[in-house]
């Protein structure tokens, strides 16, 4: 009979999510591997499975399309390609899951960069026919450059080479020494076969020579973390609450999510960016006074001081506040159609303010093949990483992202219609990589 702290770590252990995403070239076997990892762990209701086993025969298919699980756009079956992030969440008495099914066509790179920023994990696919491709080495960058701390290289398709053990040795070496020049910090490689069911959550029986675990095992196992209150605490002010009626006549709160770290009553912090202090004298949450609070709860704080506090503003404590500036040099993935030039005029969102940019410089564009920077691209088009430098109207206050992925990233917009054109992430690109240097010329600006 189990004890009592037995049932409370079984239960912590079954509460425990996971979110991760998957990638992979077109034809990889991608949505293949998520349809069986739903089908082979039981997620699926029977009434889903038999609306794939309707529309295979429909198609032709003597066996149940597992791909459809996912792929649920019309043009994604006629297809047979995945064109959007789809997101499916499933449990085992292990662990829960969020699961962005990600496309793998290059011109869908952009749908990665949303499925995977809030990832931990990314499973990124390779046909053992193929090896790594150009693709293969673009989500290996995307993951690392969102700081995707863990990265599953699946290598797909086994059954058609035989099993072989060679095969798979040599992508997991090519992959494996690619990813850590990005700094990946934890890859695991394991091969598998998504049509036959090998290694996806039973162990293969035709690879008895690979003795890691199957792809559900490492989900269920791998250690996360969200612990958010061991980061830098940040506040970003959503709405200021001023009721004056006659029950609250001098109520003045500070409401929004806390991004990060933890707020507590007596606690003296900085107004950012105009850099005034306060003391926070109560904090309300759900309607009750709390003595502290931490990410992501949404709250609101009150101050001993009226200050002049609005949306988009960030309260920090006051002995590690982040600095301020005007320019903010970052890793950019360009998401839109229409290219992102030197010059242009663009909206920076960062939380919860929005200010008025322009694109300063555009240092330089990488190329995946050899991680090399090429020199002043000029332009930034669709799927894209580049580097830039953007010059923004007003102060902002940006952690790097490699410390906060919440506070560290921003998006660039079209002031004409709202497109989002590209997804930042301030400092530096990778953790191993070296600084491009930048041009300091701030001639010519009028902000």
């Amino acid at each position: 009979m189990s004890t009592s702290t037995e049932q409370s770590a079984d239960l912590t252990a079954a509460t425990t999510l996971l979110r991760f995403a998957t990638a992979g070239s077109v034809d990889d076997g991608k949505s293949t591997l998520v349809g069986r990892l739903l089908h082979d762990s039981k997620s699926v209701l029977a009434d889903q499975l038999e609306a794939v086993e309707h529309a295979s025969r429909s198609r032709g298919q003597e066996a149940p399309d597992l791909a459809l699980l996912t792929d649920g756009l019309r043009a994604e079956r006629e297809q047979g390609i995945t064109i959007d992030v789809a997101y499916r969440y499933f449990a085992t008495p292990q662990r829960r899951f969020i699961l962005a099914d990600t496309p793998g066509h290059v011109q869908y790179t952009r749908n990665m960069v949303t499925g995977a920023s809030t990832a931990e994990l990314a499973v990124v696919l390779v046909d053992a026919r193929n090896g790594v491709v150009e693709q293969t080495r673009r989500h290996a960058a995307v993951a690392a450059l969102l700081r995707v701390p863990h990265v599953v290289l699946a290598v797909n398709k086994m059954d058609l080479v035989d099993y072989a053990e060679p095969v798979f040795a040599a992508i997991a070496e090519e992959f494996t020494t690619y990813a850590s020049e990005l700094g990946v910090p934890e890859i695991t490689a394991i091969p598998i076969s998504a049509l036959a069911g090998d290694n996806v959550v039973e162990p293969s029986a035709n690879m008895d020579w690979y003795g890691g675990p199957t792809v559900l095992e490492h989900l269920e196992t791998v250690p996360v973390s969200h612990d958010l209150t061991a980061c830098h605490a940040r506040f970003p002010v959503q709405y200021v609450i001023r009721p004056q009626t006659a029950e609250h006549p001098d109520y003045r709160g500070y409401a929004g999510q806390i991004a990060a770290g933890a707020f507590r009553v007596g606690e003296e912090v900085t107004v950012l960016p105009s850099g005034k202090t306060s003391t926070i004298t109560a904090i309300d949450a759900l309607g009750e006074a709390v003595d502290i609070a931490w990410a992501p709860q949404s709250v609101t704080i009150r101050l001993a001081d009226d200050i002049d506090i609005s949306r988009g503003d960030l309260l920090a404590p006051a002995g590690d506040a982040p600095a301020t500036s005007q320019d903010v040099e970052a890793t950019v993935c360009h998401v839109a159609d229409r290219p992102l030039a030197v010059g242009q005029r663009v909206l920076l969102k960062h939380t919860t303010r929005t200010v008025k940019a322009i694109v300063k410089e555009i240092p330089s564009r990488l190329t995946l093949d050899d991680l090399s920077q090429h020199p002043d691209p000029g332009q930034l088009v669709a799927n894209d990483i580049g580097r830039v430098v953007v010059r923004t109207a007003e102060p902002l206050a940006l952690d790097a992202y490699a410390d906060s992925r919440r506070t560290g990233s921003f998006l660039l917009i079209d002031p004409a219609d709202g497109t989002t054109l590209a997804a930042g992430m301030a400092g530096e690109s990778f953790a191993t990589a070296k600084a491009v240097a930048v041009a300091d010329d701030e001639e010519g600006w009028d902000f």
